[in-house]
């Protein structure tokens, strides 16, 4: 019987091999590591991701207890600290966690808890001046008067967040070198943003009104829009809602997706044609006016209305390298279809290989 010692391969390996063991398990396995050998009992204190997701072993009270264990026992920076589990619920630990994050230079946080947890965000996360992205959901967020924005963020993703149209358009406006902005369940009449390096937007909510005041940059951009019968009627014939200020302020746009999603089951209702401007697009905008690098254009919920068709050609006839205009129709406009899909087959298309999908859901 062979009694020589066994060798502890796993232990001797490099320490960035260890490391990256590590950080690829999840986070109540990696601390578990500790009961290996003494070599072993502390090596998970250092990794920099900390990301708390549903465990079915770790419900709520236990689950504050080990996140906070695990803060107290952690060496060395934070890099990320996420928890996205609906085994939380509100309680004040969260803002302890936060104000230790902030001490720590902690580089991203994502917190999002169970589906009825709306809790406030704490003052001291304005704190974290190393932040490069930060993402909340379900949440009130209030920045102090005092705060002069995130000098280092890159990506903000507000979902179901409570904040003023004011205080986000600031937020996004000290924000020097945000390149993402993702804003759902979102509501405001008058959205001014400013981002000088934005890169990609995602709108979702009740707008009336999108500026797009200082975004030189920004390639993508999806608009998901909720409109009831009374939003839609005052939409409509109100001479504020100014295109022009959205699409003027994105002169290298490569893709746009847009999306009307009608609460009241308005899709379909007709619009008195006094109050249509039909030569809207053609009269306010400048002569010289081209998307010059729009290739891809996705519009749902389409149902064939004038102010509707009238958009879509004025896109066709400004878009030189334009590869491909998807079309989706509203579930209520099953008779105008083959009218709707003649008329778009009758639009002039400025760019040779531009391509008019139309897509039935």
């Amino acid at each position: 019987m062979d009694d020589a010692p066994k060798l502890d391969l796993i232990s001797n390996l490099p320490l960035s091999i260890i490391e990256s063991i590590l950080v690829r398990l999840p986070i109540r396995e990696a601390v578990r590591t500790s009961i290996l050998s003494s070599k072993w009992r502390y090596r998970w204190s250092g990794i920099t991701d900390l990301v708390f997701e549903d465990d079915l072993f770790l419900l709520n009270d236990k689950l504050k207890k080990f996140i906070t264990q695990v803060l107290l026992l952690h060496a060395g920076p934070i890099h990320k600290f996420q928890i996205t589990t609906s085994n939380l619920r509100i309680c004040p630990d969260i803002d302890q966690w936060i104000l230790f994050l902030s001490r720590n230079d902690v580089k991203e946080i994502l917190l999002e808890l169970g589906e009825c947890e709306w809790f406030t965000v704490p003052s001291c996360l304005f704190s974290c001046q190393k932040l490069t992205r930060l993402e909340l959901v379900r949440c009130e967020l209030h920045p102090p008067l005092t705060f002069k924005g995130f000098l280092h963020l890159k990506i903000l993703n507000l979902h179901q967040v409570s904040i003023t149209c004011e205080a986000i358009q600031s937020l996004v406006s000290s924000c020097p070198l945000l390149e993402c902005l993702s804003l759902s369940y979102f509501d405001c009449l008058a959205l001014n943003i400013s981002a000088p390096n934005l890169k990609y937007l995602f709108l979702e909510g009740e707008f009336k009104e999108i500026c797009l005041e200082n975004t030189p940059v920004l390639v993508s951009v999806t608009v998901a829009m909720y409109m009831s019968d009374d939003f839609v009627e005052n939409f409509e014939q109100s001479s504020s809602c100014n295109f022009i200020k959205f699409f003027g302020g994105a002169p290298h746009l490569e893709r746009l997706i847009g999306h009307i999603y009608f609460t009241k089951g308005s899709s379909n209702a007709s619009v008195s044609p006094e109050v249509l401007d039909l030569d809207f697009w053609e009269n306010e905008c400048p002569s010289d006016c081209a998307f010059k690098c729009l290739q891809t254009v996705k519009m749902t919920d389409i149902s064939g209305l004038p102010h509707e068709m009238r958009f879509i050609k004025f896109l066709l006839e400004n878009s030189p390298i334009l590869e491909i205009m998807s079309i989706t129709p509203s579930v209520y406009a099953i008779e105008g279809r083959i009218h709707m899909v003649t008329e778009l087959l009758e639009f002039r298309r400025v760019s040779p290989h531009a391509k008019i999908k139309f897509v039935l859901d």
